[in-house]
C-alpha cells in the first residue's frame, strides 16, 4: 500500500512548495511548444522537467501535459512557467475563441480523466 504522506511530499518537492506558477497568469489551456534552447539542453535537464521538454515537441496545452505526465494541473503550472522563464518552452496563449473551441475542450477532458 502507497505511502500517504509520499504522495503528499512528491508535489511539493517538485515545486519547491511552490503553489503558484511564476506566470500567475498561465492557464490550463495554455499552449506549449519546446524552444530550441530546451531540445537543445534537454539532457542536462531532471526528471520532470526533461519530461516537458521532451513531450513539447508537439505543441500541446498545459492541461494535457499534466494529463500525460501524471501531474497535478497545479504543479504542471508551476513547472511549466519555470520552463517558460527560462526559455526552455514558449507559451502562447489561446484567443479568447480558442477557450470555447468544443474540439480542444474535448481533447483536454478526456487527458484530464485519463490521470484519474
Amino acid at each position: 500500500m502507497p505511502d500517504p504522506d509520499v504522495s503528499l511530499l512528491r508535489p511539493y518537492l517538485l515545486t519547491s512548495g511552490r503553489t503558484e506558477p511564476i506566470d500567475r497568469d498561465l492557464e490550463i489551456e495554455t499552449q506549449v511548444l519546446t524552444s530550441e534552447l530546451g531540445a537543445a539542453s534537454h539532457a542536462s535537464l531532471s526528471f520532470e522537467r526533461r519530461d516537458i521538454v521532451a513531450l513539447c515537441t508537439k505543441t500541446m496545452s498545459v492541461a494535457e501535459v499534466a494529463a500525460i505526465l501524471g501531474l497535478h494541473i497545479g504543479v504542471a503550472r508551476v513547472l511549466v512557467a519555470d520552463l517558460a522563464a527560462l526559455r526552455y518552452v514558449v507559451v502562447r496563449r489561446p484567443a479568447a475563441g480558442l477557450a470555447s473551441d468544443p474540439a480542444m475542450i474535448e481533447r483536454i477532458i478526456r487527458r484530464l480523466e485519463a490521470i484519474s
